[in-house]
């Protein structure tokens, strides 16, 4: 323990807390000093900082679910005073609930928890897996969360697009963390630390993004000892080694750890053997193959030095790669890789926590279809950085800092429909500064975070102001109402058109300049001048949280996001982007891209119930999605009215040795596009030496009201049976078994118009993992 003087009003008390076992970091611990109001909640690197104490002689607690509860001595001699302390928690064989709940209660009271769900590996267990526990699948329980499908399926938070949806990953941008089966993401559950999902009304520190942001944070590896882990399945494998380059030791030396994770599906192989039945019932193109052409490597690597004072810094990259082939149909390949460094440090003198970041990622992809001559395809690379002050004033804690972001890209779309072709070489520059304040009143009744960022679009020349709030006000220990609302704004697009059915090609591009000129900003205006190129929208959230017993928790969110200026493919376009056209034809008819505005509204109730060996979540959404091109109103494909998931677990046995998890899902129908009649469809391009009467041209339909008619409903059972022994010191084998879609519920994926036929998601399919770790 250390006492440093300054010329601070009050003294501080703060350290880190760190597992004994492993040396990482105890997330989100519970620290107070006993009988008084004094009280700190561990952020994601385990530090914790108690400002304002006055003098005298304290007890230090700290509480974590399922370690011991550590007492320490401390006191407090002078008003200038820093005490620094650095705890370790051994694991319990008792679960002291009683402590651990007040400490929970108390940190519902002091953060705003607006919008938001923090998800950590062991909840992600909770979830039936299929395959192997990962992010992907649980995502898809979220409040506000629409998934579109097994193949290619991408995540729509509370009616954002994926391109509208920020991914972080220890603060380097992942544009794409998904697999072309939905069924995974490209991180290993096993070296997820902590990931935080904004679904709506995020704080001034997340921008360059509209709808949500997902913050995800890695460990940094086994500091005490080398240990690993080995899984197979009937999907594919994984690996990961972790352990101490420079052992950590309690007295405060230095060390250095490190993680590698990598993970591999073999799924075009297996899926012949045990699920020779599930490509011909789910294969979009019919070509007679009779395997799940699904293929992917990732490879992830971490290094970790840790200072004696907590002050850190970690080395990190990675490379994701993925593959489709529909033989003779389409194929679809793509690749992300990055690297980047991340810091931490306590200065010796201050009350400051500063930590920043700088990384580098590039995202590829290629498709080539036998309906379109030319591959299109995708890259956007760029690097990002930053830095982030703390100041932790008492009950007010500052929040400042400052981001940098540059990107390229190299966009060659086409569609093969409706004249679309998009090429675009770019480069684009951001910096912003942000500044957000918390306020905590003496009685934990109130909590207040306004905040303000300004961010500088410098290629296109804009500069976005952008307030925001959010706020919670306890009007009893059981009972609180928050909210929170923000104006947002982003530069990236996607073109992807929403008449893609199997959307495996997912690409970027810059704010486009063939855009029309003039738009309606809604229904019966009158056309008002294009003035920037912006992606805007506005948010608004409020809901409440209540305790209603001893252990149910309920949670409700009602929200509106207002996208006040979007960009979208133009599904209207006739003719070439050339002076031949433009000017003599009106822009929806001759440009790319079209300008839309449009809103969603809904809410979503959550229930909680935990209570010793059984677990049940609980999550109704619904949401009302309604976009505006110019020329007519229309629900977006992703609009889905109403969703229902059920998650429950039970362990068998009281070591839980022995756990059982089931997952319903239930969702109403998607929109879709209905036919209206069928023609003829001739290759006119060489009209001058072609012989009209003798051609055969290919079967084309005619589109009926856009998006007016709603698929069947959806649902979908899975189930998992899971084993955990040890086999002797640090040695164990867990065994899961399961199966995705128990009932063999045939939900409707796509619907070929020219063959008449239907196709399915993925139909029933058992599965078995075993993992062994030591």
């Amino acid at each position: 323990m250390g006492a440093i003087c300054l010329t601070a009003q009050n003294a501080n008390v703060r350290g880190f807390i760190y597992t004994k076992d492993n040396g990482e970091p105890a997330l989100f611990t519970n620290v107070y000093l006993k009988g008084t109001n004094y009280a700190a909640v561990t952020d994601v690197n385990g530090f914790y900082s108690i400002s304002k104490v006055t003098k005298g002689d304290y007890t230090l607690v700290a509480t974590y679910l399922g370690y011991d509860t550590i007492f320490m001595k401390v006191s407090i001699t002078s008003v200038n005073q820093i005490v620094n302390e650095k705890i370790y928690l051994n694991k319990s064989a008792l679960q002291l609930t009683e402590v651990v709940a007040t400490g929970e209660q108390q940190e519902k009271k002091e953060n705003t928890k607006v919008a938001v769900t923090r998800i950590d590996p062991v909840e992600i267990k909770k979830l039936p897996s299929i395959g192997q526990p990962d992010l992907a699948q649980y995502l898809q329980v979220l409040p506000g969360v629409t998934f579109t499908g097994d193949q290619g399926g991408q995540l729509y938070i509370r009616g954002g697009s994926p391109v509208q949806n920020k991914v972080l990953l220890d603060g380097m941008i992942i544009y794409n963390p998904f697999h072309s089966i939905g069924l995974f993401s490209v991180f290993d559950n096993d070296i997820i630390k902590n990931a935080d999902v904004y679904s709506a009304g995020f704080g001034a520190e997340y921008g360059g993004r509209t709808s949500s942001i997902m913050d995800i944070t890695t460990r940094d590896g086994n500091k005490k000892r080398l240990s690993s882990k080995v899984s197979v399945s009937t999907f594919g494998a994984k690996a990961l080694i972790e352990g101490p380059m420079v052992k950590l030791k309690e007295d405060g030396k230095t060390s250095l750890s490190f993680i590698v994770s990598g993970k591999t599906s073999y799924l075009p192989t297996t899926s012949k053997w045990f699920y020779p039945y599930a490509e011909q019932m789910s294969n979009p193109y019919n070509n007679g193959q009779n395997n799940l052409p699904f293929s992917y490597n990732d490879l992830y690597a971490k290094m970790s030095l840790n200072s004696t004072n907590g002050s850190k810094i970690s080395l990190f990259g990675f490379d994701f790669n993925d593959k489709v082939n529909y033989s003779g149909i389409a194929s679809f390949k793509w690749n992300s890789v990055g690297g980047g460094a991340n810091f931490l440090v306590i200065p010796t003198g201050n009350n400051t926590l500063i930590e920043g970041n700088f990384a580098y990622s590039q995202y590829q992809i290629t498709e080539q279809t036998a309906t379109v001559t030319q591959p299109s395809s995708s890259l956007i690379g760029g690097f990002n950085g930053g830095f982030k002050f703390t100041n932790f004033l008492g009950p007010v804690h500052l929040v400042y800092g400052i981001e940098l972001q540059g990107y390229h890209s190299n966009f060659d779309f086409h569609a093969g429909y409706n004249n679309i072709e998009v090429t675009q070489l770019g480069n684009s520059t951001e910096i912003a500064g942000y500044l957000k304040l918390k306020y905590v009143s003496r009685n934990k009744k109130l909590v207040l975070e306004p905040s303000f960022r300004l961010h500088e679009y410098a290629t296109l020349n804009q500069l976005s102001p952008e307030p925001r709030f959010a706020g919670k006000y306890s009007f009893t220990d059981k009972f609180r109402f928050k909210a929170a609302a923000g104006i947002y704004s982003q530069n990236l697009m996607s073109a992807n058109s929403d008449q893609d059915v199997v959307n495996l090609f997912y690409g970027f591009l810059f704010s486009p300049d063939n855009i029309q000129s003039y738009y309606k900003p809604k229904p019966g205006a009158d056309s008002i001048p294009v003035t920037g190129k912006l992606q805007r929208a506005n948010h608004i959230v409020a809901g409440f949280e209540f305790d209603l017993f001893k252990h149910i928790e309920v949670n409700v969110e009602a929200y509106q996001k207002n996208f006040t200026f979007l960009t979208n493919a133009n599904r209207y376009k006739l003719f070439n982007s050339d002076p031949q056209h433009i000017g003599y034809y009106p822009d929806s008819q001759v440009q790319d891209f079209i300008v839309e505005t449009g809103y969603v509204r809904g809410f979503d109730v959550t229930v909680k119930y935990e209570k010793n060996r059984f677990y049940l979540w609980t999550v109704y959404s619904y949401m009302y999605n309604q976009r505006w091109d110019g020329i007519q109103s229309y629900f977006p494909i992703f609009d889905r009215r109403n969703n229902l998931n059920i998650v429950a677990t039970y362990g068998v046995d009281k070591k839980k040795h022995w756990e059982v998890s089931a997952r319903w899902n239930f969702g109403t129908g998607f929109p879709f596009t209905p036919t209206q009649g069928y023609y003829q469809q001739l290759n006119l391009s060489n009209y001058m030496n072609v012989n009209v009467p003798q051609q055969n041209g290919q079967l084309g339909y005619v589109a009926g009201p856009l998006f007016s008619q709603r698929l069947p409903m959806y649902h979908r059972l899975d189930i998992s049976v899971r084993y955990k022994c040890s086999l002797k010191d640090r040695v164990f084998i867990e065994i899961n078994g399961g199966c995705t879609n128990v009932y063999n519920r045939g939900n409707i994926f796509y619907f070929n118009r020219v063959t008449y036929q239907r196709v399915n998601q993925l139909p029933i399919m058992p599965n078995l993992n075993i993992t062994i770790g030591f």
